[in-house]
């Protein structure tokens, strides 16, 4: 068996994780595999050579493009062009689909023939639905995150596997680490984001949510993770709340925390998934601009922005967007889920279970998948 010579692209840490989960899944079934492309320290350690620094193409919004819309156009050219150099099997893209599919285009314009493969489905059935059929021009096989994913990207004209969630591999806190964190009142784990915009919104309502529990619950705690980049605005905003907060940066105490809690007030985003892996119930609450929100709620298709709701086909998590993002109203929800869990505890049990817990492990499901559409 020759070389399997493949190509990919990340343009971000959690792709740099996908990434490196299917490199260590293709090298466990090809004796002989080597990867070319971009990608960061993760994909590095398996054996990517990375073009450049995956750094540079992690950046987010317009304000932080445009200073940088030429040197990364001339990176999409370079990348492209080395791809095609390279004469791979296939090239694989994975997530950051504004760098990603624009690669891929100018790779299927020279080389029609050349296997793309995505990692990380276009959320289309949460807006924007054309994206799938504009995908579809420069990519022919899909590896979606969850379930059901596959029949949007079938019905725009590319084939797709579920390959299961990342998040049902992640390692899950020990009960020694666990018990750091053993208290006698209720633990809350606040979770206001990672981008300051978020955290700048909702840190002042979780405040308020907290005057109300503390009068119910006076032992009540709170713990509250945080990431670098935000970790002063948290210390800042969260200093008069009425229950004074843990602020976790350490990993370890991280993980710690999601295993201990009680209950979480959480930001929406994939953090609920995480919330789910360890059995902790939640309540979303997300505030935006009221622009920002009558654009979303007009182009949305869904009635839910919960991944647990979505994966459970439930409506278990209670969500405050918006004008409902207030204290008044998150703070008897929260109690109630205090008292009884119930629903929420099978709605996260079927959500994992669907995203493939207990199966294969989700970067060898997406090495076969890749494998089983590579040209024989």
């Amino acid at each position: 068996m020759g070389t399997l010579r493949l190509f990919l692209i990340a343009g971000e840490p959690s792709g740099d994780r996908l990434g490196a989960a299917l490199m260590a899944g293709l090298k466990t079934l090809h004796p002989n595999v080597s990867f070319h492309g971009v990608g960061g320290p993760l994909m590095q350690a398996e054996g990517l050579h990375s073009l450049f620094p995956m750094e540079e193409l992690s950046v987010m919004g317009i304000a932080e493009v445009l200073p940088k819309y030429l040197h990364l156009k001339r990176r999409i050219r370079e990348t492209a062009a080395a791809a095609l150099a390279d004469l791979p099997a296939a090239m694989i893209t994975i997530d950051s689909p504004d760098f990603c599919l624009r690669v891929a285009a100018i790779v299927k314009a020279a080389r029609p023939g050349l296997r793309t493969i995505h990692y990380v489905a276009p959320s289309v059935w949460a807006w924007r639905p054309g994206r799938a059929a504009k995908m579809a021009r420069v990519i022919d096989h899909v590896l979606a995150l969850l379930p059901f994913e596959p029949p949007y990207m079938t019905a725009a004209g590319m084939s797709c596997d579920f390959v299961g969630h990342p998040v049902v591999a992640e390692a899950l806190a020990t009960p020694e680490e666990t018990a750091q964190l053993a208290g006698e009142g209720p633990l809350i784990l606040a979770l206001p984001g990672s981008r300051r915009g978020e955290v700048s919104r909702l840190a002042p309502v979780i405040g308020q949510v907290l005057g109300l529990i503390k009068a119910e619950h006076p032992k009540a705690r709170v713990a509250l993770p945080t990431v670098r980049g935000v970790a002063d605005l948290v210390r800042d905003l969260s200093a008069d709340w009425p229950i004074a907060p843990q602020i976790i940066e350490d990993k370890a105490l991280k993980r710690a925390a999601f295993a201990a809690a009680d209950v979480a007030i959480a930001a929406s985003g994939t953090v609920s998934l995480e919330l789910a892996a360890n059995g902790c119930p939640m309540v979303i609450a997300y505030d935006l601009h009221p622009i920002s929100l009558w654009l979303m709620r007009r182009a949305a298709l869904i009635d839910t922005v919960t991944l647990v709701n979505l994966v459970s086909d439930s409506r278990a998590v209670p969500e405050f967007i918006g004008e409902r993002c207030r204290a008044d109203l998150i703070a008897p929800a929260l109690l109630a889920l205090l008292q009884d869990r119930h629903a929420q505890d099978q709605a996260m049990r079927l959500t994992m279970q669907r995203l493939g817990q207990g199966g294969e492990a989700p970067g060898l499901r997406a090495a076969r998948s890749v494998l089983s559409v590579l040209p024989a």
